[in-house]
């Protein structure tokens, strides 16, 4: 063979060893499965969870704590910062010393070559495994720097048991971070990598104490400890046994593992202060709720600016997690919204326009095509301004506001603004959508009120006519700092614009508090909060949310079941927890004043619409710039009276000149029958003088039930008779009477109350009402013969 084939072939040796050296070292080191780590924001460990293999093996830290580098380094390998993997010294005399013993006793392994061997479990300790483990341990040294070297042993050795890696090694055995271990703590956890299987805590202790006093010594001898030092960690007693790590946030960590974040180290968003406030807030709530048979709360800090949650407490947390469903996450979980959506309804009306902050609703008995809502109180004002409905929590102003608004239109709101549970179509929830007909979260119920102070908030940021964005309405995060880095586009209409949100908020700080927080407008300490609760059909859940310009507190009270429990309202369960979480809060100043999205106009001081011409008693306000298309005041007419001003007249029996005309405000017939009661100042029309023939301009009677086409069930009663449908009618003269003919057949007469007990047959009728002056009323209804035929009314 010439001399250049040798070189070639000796070459090509080389450089296939060099590739096969550059080749060895696997990639990556090590793939076990880890636990999952949930951290606070200020890496405060908040739960964790076991990997898959039944090990507590936390994911990989990028350092290692100075104290327990230098205890490892003393104990195991003093020349690691200047060996290239292995050190010869240190294999010579391990040699020497098992040729004298007789035994291996020692193995002159350094921490790379430690390192490799556990990357490569379940190897035999032959020699030439040692010669592998050499080669290996070199290539690791060229990959890899010494303290990642280092990082990598201390996540991967093991610490006795099923505690894998020095971070789950502190908090298994001593209850805290690696960096807050004492030095005795410290050499403690260093020498048990060298024989985990026979010296751990619990474990031959006498061994283990002996162990930890000298390597104390070596680190006293080599100038890290001083001799006090060194004498007080020996006195320092050794763990007995495993502790269990902190469970502040169990929940949300099992959210985190379902939600792909399985032997991750995730860090939150969560204060853990704040979070362990939030946990003993809600048990000691929780203590006074069980009594009435309701186990189960949950509660949500958000901070507006970013949407991250500050505090997450998913439900109770009793000592058997299983027991009352205290296991189950509620704020994730879909409940029935009870009034909880109202203010977005009112928000949108003032938003396009359709409505002013003060207009009068109705709120009278009301049957839409089978739907009949019902206060809370089961009371009726006849007329209510809008701000006072929603911070009373009226259902049956909002179920007309809804009526108006259209469902369609609020159904897409509240998916723009960020219910993910809406998944039915709008026809399927019907007018009860805004009384608890469809489920949210408290999650997303809690990012989208976050969202609208958010929107408030940069409203003021930049100038006009930019001053929203879309990116304003978003979920909330529990992963810290996770949001978009690009500024958002900026428009200059929003989902809901700024005057829109100051009333709504404005009528929210009205909402009356719990009776511990009574008056507290007249004292300098109060915070002002705007809030709202909800209670869903058969008292099953109970919520109450708060919000400032700088957080959001969300409440849910009741069972993991669904089962209802008497006095489990919004007010009385979910609101005491509420205000108990905001005292946490620092205070802080109130929302700006959006004048550049106000505009002034007159106002109707009766009825709160945009004065028409025929208003007399008006006011000067303002209202958002969308409130001028606003409907005019419909309710003030001008009426003629006669000289004397008591009665009415025409021009038929009474001559121009000595007529008065006057500006009226007349509700209709129900509204008025209602408002009237609780409203003494209220003034009736005065009636038609005799001489003159009444003009029905305004209708004076109004039958409440039944509706229109109405199909009515009449059960039979407890004795098996058949019992009574009763029918309702208004009218505007309190002394009127009104005959009642049923399919043209008299039946009675009523005075002052006007209720009618009919007992029809089976199938179609016609119900015809007549007052003293000849105004008559015809409603058909249909009588069903079979309960199951009989609409469903929530």
């Amino acid at each position: 063979m010439s001399k250049l084939k040798l070189k070639l072939v000796v070459f090509a040796l080389l450089l296939l060893a060099g590739i096969a050296y550059y080749l060895v070292l696997p990639k990556p080191l090590f793939s076990p499965v880890y636990s999952t780590v949930l951290e606070a924001r200020n890496g405060e460990l908040l739960a964790a969870a076991i990997a898959a293999d039944g090990q507590w093996r936390f994911p990989l830290n990028d350092s290692v704590p100075e104290r327990f580098k230098s205890a490892i380094l003393a104990f195991e390998d003093e020349h690691f910062e200047s060996h290239p993997g292995f050190n010869p010294f240190s294999l010579m005399r391990a040699a020497w010393q098992n040729l004298e013993a007789g035994r291996v006793v020692s193995g002159g392994s350094t921490l790379s070559m430690q390192l490799i061997r556990l990357s490569r479990n379940g190897q035999p300790r032959t020699v030439w495994e040692k010669v592998k483990e050499i080669i290996l341990a070199t290539r690791l040294e060229l990959a890899y720097s010494k303290a990642e070297i280092l990082a990598l042993y201390a996540a991967h050795a093991p610490f006795g048991g099923n505690t894998v890696g020095l971070e789950a090694a502190a908090w298994r055995y001593y209850g805290r971070q690696p960096e807050q271990l004492s030095w005795g703590e410290t050499a403690t956890l260093a020498v048990l990598p060298n024989s985990p299987a026979l010296v751990y805590p619990g474990k031959n202790s006498t061994l283990l104490e002996n162990k930890r006093n000298r390597l104390l010594d070596k680190l006293y001898h080599q100038g890290v400890l001083d001799s006090l030092s060194c004498v007080l960690a020996k006195r320092e007693p050794l763990p007995s046994s495993p502790k269990p790590l902190p469970k502040l946030a169990p929940h949300l960590l099992t959210r985190i593992r379902q939600e792909g974040g399985e032997g991750k180290r995730i860090t939150s968003s969560i204060e853990p202060y704040l979070q362990k406030q939030l946990i003993q807030l809600v048990h000691r709530h929780h203590l006074q709720l069980r009594g009435n048979g309701i186990h189960n709360a949950a509660a949500l800090i958000l901070d507006v600016e970013s949407g991250e949650a500050m505090a997450y407490v998913g439900n109770t947390q009793p000592e058997d997690a299983e027991v009352h469903g205290a296991s189950v996450d509620v704020i994730t979980a879909g409940r029935s919204t009870g009034s909880i959506l109202k203010p977005f309804l009112y928000a949108a009306m003032l938003h396009e326009g359709s409505l002013l902050p003060y207009a009068l609703l109705p709120d009278i008995p009301t049957y839409i095509d089978g739907f009949a809502p019902k206060n809370f109180d089961e009371t009726y004002d006849g007329a209510v301004a809008a701000d006072e409905a929603l911070a009373r929590s009226l259902n049956i102003p909002a179920v007309h506001m809804l009526k108006d608004y259209g469902i369609e239109k609020f159904h897409f709101l509240l998916k723009r603004l960020g219910m993910r549970t809406l998944n039915q179509a709008p026809g399927h929830y019907g007018l009860s959508l805004i009384l608890g007909g469809a489920e949210a979260s408290l999650w997303d119920l809690g990012g989208m009120y976050a969202s609208l102070a958010r929107s408030m908030n940069h409203y003021f940021h930049y100038p006009e006519p930019k001053r929203y964005a879309i990116a304003d309405y978003h979920a909330p995060r529990y992963r810290l700092h996770q949001k978009e880095d690009s500024e958002p586009s900026r428009q200059s209409e929003g989902l809901l614009n700024a005057g829109a949100l100051w009333y709504t908020f404005e009528a929210m700080a009205k909402v009356r508090r719990p009776s511990n927080e009574t008056g507290w407008e007249y004292f300098d300490s109060s915070r002002k909060l705007a809030w709202k609760t909800g209670t869903s059909f058969g008292y099953r859940d109970a919520w109450a949310i708060g919000l400032t310009p700088k957080y959001v507190v969300a409440i849910w009270v009741g069972n993991a079941d669904g089962e209802g429990r008497p006095g489990l309202t919004g007010l009385s369960a979910a609101a005491p927890i509420l205000f108990d979480v905001v005292q946490l809060l620092p205070e802080g100043k109130w929302f700006d004043y959006p004048a550049s999205d106000m505009t002034s106009t007159l106002i109707s001081e009766q009825s709160g619409f945009k004065a028409s011409r025929s208003c007399e008693d008006t006011l000067r306000m303002d209202v958002p710039r969308s409130g001028l298309r606003s409907q005019a005041c419909p309710y003030h007419q001008e009426v003629h009276l006669d000289a004397q001003g008591a009665y009415r007249v025409h021009s038929a029996c009474a001559s121009v000149g000595e007529m008065q005309h006057q500006s009226w405000f007349v509700l209709p017939p129900v509204q008025e029958w209602y408002y009237r009661r609780n409203n003494p100042g209220y003034k009736k029309l005065p009636p038609f003088r005799t001489d003159c023939q009444a003009v029905r301009n305004h209708m004076a009677l109004q039958l409440i039930y039944p509706y229109e086409n109405a199909q009515i069930y009449i059960p039979k009663e407890l004795d098996g008779e058949k019992g009574k449908s009763v029918f309702d009618a208004a009218h505007r003269d309190p002394k009127a009477s009104i005959y009642w003919h049923l399919d043209g057949e008299y039946i009675g007469v009523t005075e002052g109350e006007h209720q009618m007990g009919i007992s029809p047959e089976p199938g179609e009728h016609v119900i015809t009402l007549v007052d003293m002056q000849g105004e008559r009323l015809e409603r058909r209804f249909k009588v069903l013969g079979k309960r199951q035929n009989a609409p469903q009314v929530n």
